[in-house]
């Protein structure tokens, strides 16, 4: 049976907190993104845009999928090659930035700038999820995910309030 909304949203972000990601974290990826921007920016207003994000259910369906294949690639559960490409992060598997991208899609064109630069620079959580030799789970696709959470919510934000844009004043 598929999940109701509000079941699959519960389950995403229980999913999320089992593999170390805070929302908070998310925010303050989107507060550094958006800072520069927006001048009345706050924590709280970020941490409402990635939780707005989060209701999404295509967000929802990539967070379910983006995690259960870095799961199951812990588990070598997946055939081989995928199974030792996943493993490997390998650079030019790039399906881990595809399934990131339909996220950064829900909220328009700055979510993929946005996205591009954090997946280029890789600060923070992001950082951490991506360093291969801080635990031994697999976060191929998570990192991705957190980024385009992240670059979506800054979009949304960005998008939402334009009153508060340095550059419209």
């Amino acid at each position: 049976m598929v999940q109701s909304g509000s079941k699959l949203h519960e389950v995403a972000l229980k999913k999320l907190k089992s593999r170390g990601v805070k929302l908070e974290e998310i925010a303050e990826l989107v507060y550094d993104l958006q800072k520069p921007y927006l001048s009345e920016i706050t924590m709280d207003i970020c941490l409402e845009n990635v939780q707005a994000v989060l209701r999404k259910r295509e967000v929802q369906n990539a967070v379910l999928t983006g995690i259960e294949l870095d799961v199951l690639t812990e588990q070598k559960k997946l055939s081989s090659p995928l199974q030792e490409i996943i493993e490997e992060d390998e650079s030019l598997y790039g399906i881990d930035e595809i399934l990131a991208l339909s996220i950064v899609n829900v909220y328009g064109s700055i979510g993929f700038t946005n996205y591009g630069f954090l997946d280029k620079t890789k600060p923070k959580l992001i950082k951490r999820l991506d360093d291969h030799t801080q635990s031994n789970q697999t976060h191929t696709f998570l990192d991705d995910i957190v980024g385009a959470i992240a670059a979506a919510a800054a979009s949304r934000l960005a998008h939402g309030n334009p009153e508060m844009s340095k550059i419209m004043k």
